[in-house]
């Protein structure tokens, strides 16, 4: 049998004293005490059961002709072809359709940027919002932020990292895949396919 050590409980009803205080939520924050931050209730935020779901659309961007939806704002004064366009800016405002035709049902917008990060490769940071205007997804967003090597025959992936309303809380991957480039104008678009966990 164990020998009873008085250093040993004083060291254990120490321990959990400190985790009493910091169970209250209140935090110690040089010398001082705060009492902004708490823990929530997943269920009183109305989250309930965390669920898996799988969205396929086309995203559209057009940077051709009298109404594009992706404009040039930045570019690098030694931007040239040879390099990539390698520090190039473009913001964007593309559609979201059901079908890979523009013309096929619009269910959201694509808003943000991408910029040229790749100087020996066509790669591009890409920062923006999937914003849903249909159905019970009207008004929620999913955020991607991620990097696109937009030459790649293949399938490429970037991350979910965010998202609003239906989606608070959401993480998960897209997808992507060039289903059509013109090599004339540079309109292009690409077939998404999402997973995204969410409550």
């Amino acid at each position: 049998m164990a020998e009873y050590n008085p250093k040993s409980s004083l060291l254990l009803i120490s321990l959990s004293i400190c985790a009493m205080f910091l169970i209250n939520n209140i935090l110690a924050v040089d010398g001082k005490s705060q009492t902004f931050g708490r823990v929530l209730s997943l269920p009183k935020l109305g989250l309930k059961k965390q669920k898996l779901s799988h969205f396929h659309m086309y995203w559209h961007d057009v940077v051709a002709g009298s109404r594009p939806t992706a404009v040039v704002v930045a570019k690098a004064p030694t931007t040239s072809k040879s390099n990539n366009y390698f520090g190039g800016v473009v913001m964007i405002d593309d559609a979201l359709t059901e079908g890979p035709e523009l013309s096929s049902r619009l269910i959201g917008r694509a808003q943000g940027f991408y910029a040229s990060a790749g100087i020996h490769e066509a790669a591009t940071l890409v920062n923006m919002n999937l914003a849903f205007i249909v159905g019970k997804y009207n008004g929620s967003t999913l955020s991607i932020m991620g990097r696109d090597k937009t030459l790649s025959p293949g399938v490429r992936e970037m991350p979910i990292i965010g998202g609003s309303g239906l989606f608070r809380f959401a993480r998960g991957y897209v997808q992507l895949r060039t289903h059509h480039m013109n090599s004339t104008s540079g309109d292009t678009t690409i077939e998404y396919n999402i997973y995204v966990f969410h409550y």
